[in-house]
């Protein structure tokens, strides 16, 4: 059984509700995660097997955030990419798939994480 790693991390800063990160969406925040976490572990994009990334709040998103996500951060497009919500746990869910994928020896390379942006949540004033 194949082992599986955690080769990087990173994350963007955390703003204000509604602050200097208001407009920028969960998916290219993701993105800005995905690709310097590759840069970091000196790993190629190619050589990238799926994409799985934590979202709880997809409302207004549009389809598969993971997938955008992914593209942005310059994944090619021949990889597939799946969305996953846990609620607060979406994020260690992803790497716990990506793990499960690893060691059964469906993958051995897996981005794997989460994005948010409660800005651009969808919300009602009473």
């Amino acid at each position: 059984m194949a082992e599986a790693l955690i080769v990087s991390g990173v994350r963007t800063p955390i703003g204000a509700l509604n602050g200097a990160l208001a407009e920028v969406p969960a998916t290219e925040l993701g993105a800005i995660a995905i690709k310097e976490s590759l840069v970091r572990a000196g790993v190629d994009s190619a050589d990238i097997d799926e994409v799985i990334m934590g979202n709880v709040v997809g409302a207004g998103q549009g389809q598969n955030p993971a997938r955008q996500a992914s593209i942005k951060a310059g994944i090619a497009d021949r990889v597939g990419a799946f969305t996953i919500n846990k609620v607060c746990g979406s994020g260690l869910k992803s790497v716990m798939l990506a793990a499960q994928s690893i060691r059964a020896g469906d993958a051995q390379l897996v981005v794997a994480g989460g994005m948010e942006s409660m800005s651009r949540a969808p919300y009602l004033l009473p």
